[in-house]
């Protein structure tokens, strides 16, 4: 069991037990327990939701594992999470590679909607894991979706989002989970498309279409550190805390009166340059650094070549180029940085589809 050391500020530090749990403990309903009128469908149900770029927390000092929100900017893009479920006489069968994070949602929504049988669920995610595609949230996205519909959707999808958040977990070793960092972006954007901005506690503050028919390029510079796990920790939990006491009045004064307008107007070169500047602010530029001053150097260049928005994704490496540019013209941009493409998709503005 890991003990690792928090500290905010001279007169701030404090002890996490980074505590693992089997699937089915530590569960929150978050009050929406109840009697609902369930009716169970003989029919397989099947859910697609988009993957998500997430370009920036507003304050770490807001969230922790277990304890969802922070605030958060991102927007869903066109690789997808697949899930496949069918209601059964009981237990849960689980085809997917991670299974466990699989069966402690499925405990959740039974517990909360008062569900006595079982699910045989198949699920297939982007394959794009800790690299700052939001693998996890997605494929949670989806799979709640999918079981909701299973039952007559007695739940919202705010309600789904709100479950996930509060019971957002990574698996571990030995089939165990552990309580993960969540803002809330994912599910947001994955369940509704477009641009989200969150504020504390999954509170969705804006919501709108953005940079419709545009391509959206991904990037994955090389880098030897880890996005996940114990490194994510101590880094989102020291440095990045830290500095966000320093910049989140900034940061969120550029949203409120530069990246919102712009995106509500369209303008896709206000809303980069807004971007470009919270790189450099509190929480982001200890994810960039993390890495390597390497990556300010990559951004920087794409910038220079006339790229209107650009920003690194969660905890990184990942860079998402936003732009009118083909993948031959920016391949070829690339070249001299030794990078290349990983993913050429578009935005998703229409969210989680049922097939």
């Amino acid at each position: 069991m890991t003990i690792l050391k928090i500290r905010g500020g001279d007169l701030d530090l404090v002890e996490y037990e980074f505590t693992s749990f089997y699937p089915g403990e530590n569960m929150n309903t978050c009050g929406y327990e109840g009697n609902y009128p369930l009716s169970p469908s003989k029919n397989t149900i099947r859910t697609k939701a988009p993957g998500r770029i997430h370009l920036t927390v507003l304050d770490m000092n807001r969230f922790a594992p277990g304890h969802p929100g922070g605030g958060g900017i991102g927007f869903a893009i066109e690789v997808y999470a697949e899930v496949e479920v069918r209601c059964i006489d009981n237990g849960f069968e689980i085809n997917y590679s991670r299974p466990a994070i699989i069966r402690h949602f499925l405990s959740v929504f039974s517990k909360t909607v008062g569900y006595t049988g079982g699910f045989a669920v198949t699920a297939k995610d982007h394959d794009y894991k800790h690299v700052g595609l939001g693998s996890t949230s997605t494929i949670l996205t989806a799979l709640s979706a999918a079981v909701n519909r299973a039952l007559g959707d007695p739940l919202t999808l705010d309600q789904l989002r709100i479950l996930i958040g509060n019971n957002y977990v990574e698996e571990t070793e030995g089939g165990l989970i552990a309580y993960g960092f969540e803002t809330g972006v994912g599910p947001a954007v994955s369940g509704r498309g477009g641009m989200a901005i969150l504020g504390d506690n999954l509170t969705i503050v804006h919501q709108h279409p953005f940079a419709e028919g545009k391509n959206v390029h991904i990037v994955i510079p090389p880098s030897s550190i880890s996005s996940a796990g114990e490194e994510e920790f101590s880094l989102l939990m020291n440095k990045a805390r830290s500095l966000d006491y320093r910049d989140r009045e900034l940061k969120a004064y550029i949203v409120m009166m530069d990246f919102i307008p712009a995106l509500n107007s369209g303008d896709l070169k206000k809303m980069g340059d807004s971007m470009w500047e919270m790189e450099f602010r509190g929480s982001k530029r200890a994810e960039i650094e993390h890495h390597s001053f390497e990556l300010y150097q990559y951004m920087h260049r794409l910038r220079k070549a006339g790229l209107e928005f650009i920003g690194m994704s969660s905890v990184g490496p990942s860079i998402a180029v936003i732009t009118d540019m083909s993948r031959d013209v920016l391949s070829t941009l690339l070249q001299p940085l030794q990078l290349e493409i990983a993913v050429s998709t578009k935005v998703n503005n229409s969210g989680l589809l049922y097939l």
